[in-house]
């Protein structure tokens, strides 16, 4: 069984389909890639999943349950994790700062005991800074731990918007551009990163207008246009697909 699927979804604006009918299936411990031409239905593909937006019809079954209904909030408590296109980092916030700060959603302790400074508050943020400290070991951004977020590179601003969406610990990843715009060597650090997470036990979806970093480095690619599946396949099979020819990569050309 998939670890996620997604059965017949679909999501109207106005009279515009971003999503019609769609099907998809996500296997555990792979790395799908998801492209497509501007206004395929990618992000929107994300935002339906990950509660963001209602889906008008169809179903988003994530290990076995049903969660096309669910907030953000609990959709992220079940184990789906997420990125944006646009990053929001603190600009004035230290790289461990912006870590810590992400696990304050999971702290147990209730407001009056971390307000109280109790035995129970601060032994969850010793346990919090320890995990930030191992995230920041996994993203190798450890060096950096005590820059503003601002005085990071592009490359590692897109590592720490990763290790923010690690840290309530996702079964499934969904990466939105996480390499666009980037230079050729960080692209390869970031992608190296994703293989590393991968190892690490979470599965991940990735949408990307990089075709170097799709084809080089995803076990499967689901190509959408107008917010339809159109084909799957491995690198090979959708690099010789006709139809992702004429719909994306022959645009690309």
């Amino acid at each position: 069984m998939a670890l996620l699927e997604v059965r017949g979804l679909s999501k109207n604006f106005g009279g515009l389909a971003a999503l019609d009918h769609l099907d998809l299936d996500v296997n555990e411990s792979e790395i799908l890639g998801i492209i497509g031409p501007n206004g395929a239905g990618k992000s929107t593909l994300f935002n339906v999943v990950t509660g963001y937006l209602e889906a008008a019809s169809g179903k988003v079954i994530f290990d076995g349950r049903d969660v096309t209904r669910m907030n953000p909030h609990d959709i992220a408590k079940v184990g789906i994790g997420r990125t944006f296109q646009l990053s929001a980092l603190f600009a004035k916030t230290r790289v461990f700062d912006c870590l810590l700060t992400a696990f304050h959603r999971l702290y147990r302790a209730p407001w009056w005991k971390v307000l109280l400074n109790t035995p129970a508050a601060r032994e969850e943020d010793r346990t919090a800074r320890q995990k930030v400290i191992e995230i920041l070991d996994f993203l190798e951004l450890t060096e950096h731990k005590d820059k503003l977020t601002e005085e990071l590179s592009s490359g590692f601003k897109r590592a720490l918007a990763i290790g923010i969406s690690l840290v309530s610990g996702p079964r499934l990843l969904l990466l939105d551009e996480p390499v666009t715009t980037l230079s050729p060597d960080r692209v390869e650090r970031i992608m190296a990163l994703l293989m590393k997470v991968r190892q690490a036990g979470t599965t991940i979806v990735v949408i990307e207008h990089n075709m170097k970093a799709i084809m080089d480095y995803c076990d499967r690619i689901a190509v959408l246009a107008f917010g339809k599946k159109i084909a799957e396949g491995s690198a090979q099979q959708i690099r010789e697909n006709k139809d992702v020819i004429e719909a994306y990569l022959g645009e690309m050309d």
